[in-house]
Order: structure tokens, then C-alpha cells, then sequence
């Protein structure tokens, strides 16, 4: 059974819609917020898939994502990406 997967659309600064694939979220205990980590399917130059991260309300229906801004926010985030990333690999490995 293939899981559901949650999208949204964001309009770029011309006017184009993107879909974004939700890959999760979270609430940090340590900022007291909330935060959507994203996709929308395109690879960089080394052929990874980009993902990219936002702080959200989800507690509104049509959120707005708001930056990330400081340093501390995106090691927290770094943090569970590498989590996670670990995970799949041992289980990938079983």
C-alpha cells in the first residue's frame, strides 16, 4: 500500500505555480515553532533531489511559509535531515 502523499502550490516571483511535495514536519520545542521540510522534485547540479524548509502556522488553513532565518533554526533542521537519512540508509541496508 503506497502512503498518500500531501502537496501545495506555491506561485514563483513569475507568476508560475509550483507543486511541492510534503516530505514532513515538525514542532521544535527549542523555537516554539513549527516547520514544513519540502520538495518540488528538481535536482541540483549533482543530480540530488532539492529540498528546502519554512516555518508554517498549522494551525491556519492556507499557511503562509515564513524564512528561516537564523543559524540556529537550520542546525536543528540539519539535524533530523541527517536523522533521517541515516534511517533509511540502515534500513536499506536490512
Amino acid at each position: 500500500m503506497e502512503a498518500k502523499k500531501t502537496t501545495f502550490t506555491v506561485v514563483d516571483d513569475e507568476g508560475k505555480e509550483i507543486v511541492c511535495d510534503v516530505l514532513f514536519t515538525f514542532d521544535s520545542d527549542e523555537t516554539n515553532k513549527s516547520y514544513i521540510v519540502y520538495t518540488d522534485n528538481t535536482k541540483d547540479e549533482a543530480g540530488n533531489t532539492k529540498v528546502y524548509a519554512s516555518i508554517y502556522d498549522p494551525k491556519v488553513s492556507n499557511p503562509k511559509l515564513e524564512e528561516i532565518t537564523t543559524d540556529k533554526e537550520w542546525k536543528i533542521i540539519e539535524n533530523i535531515l541527517s536523522t533521517l537519512q541515516e534511517e533509511v540508509k540502515n534500513q536499506s541496508e536490512q
